[in-house]
């Protein structure tokens, strides 16, 4: 729990930083990307580990993963459009981002553990999200 607790600290000061410099708007499409982009990872590892059946909570964690995945995706969508989704809470919604980008960053890590590997590659998922997310981003915006 210690290691969620300081993380999710780091995620939030990371955020007000991006804030800082570029502004809500921006900030938050990104996350928002990146977020649907992880969670729809994480939903297809549960979908997988439900095909191979090998644990029963795989179908809850494929819907709530799924479902996560769509709803930031639903604003990502929003927010990439004429949106002003985020706006509404300012810099309090970072508080509100920071979990799903912890609780991401914290799945990547379990499965890497449970496939034997070891090292920061469970970074990449969440890494290429933001990468992938900030691009569309610059694209669209």
């Amino acid at each position: 729990m210690k290691q969620a607790i300081l993380l999710t600290g780091l995620t939030i000061l990371a955020l007000e930083a991006g804030f800082q410099v570029a502004g809500v708007r921006p900030v938050a499409t990104v996350v928002y990307g990146a977020i649907a982009l992880m969670a729809a990872m994480i939903a297809g590892t549960f979908l997988w580990l439900w095909i191979e059946r090998t644990t029963p909570l795989a179908t809850g964690m494929v819907m709530s993963w799924a479902g996560m995945a769509a709803l930031a995706a639903g604003w990502w969508r929003e927010m990439l459009g004429d949106g002003t989704q985020p706006e509404a809470g300012g810099p309090v919604i970072f508080g509100v981002l920071a979990l799903p980008i912890v609780g991401s960053i914290l799945h990547f890590a379990v499965m890497q553990r449970s496939l034997g590997c070891h090292g920061p590659h469970f970074l990449w998922p969440p890494v290429a999200a933001l990468v992938v997310s900030g691009a569309v981003y610059g694209v669209v915006a």
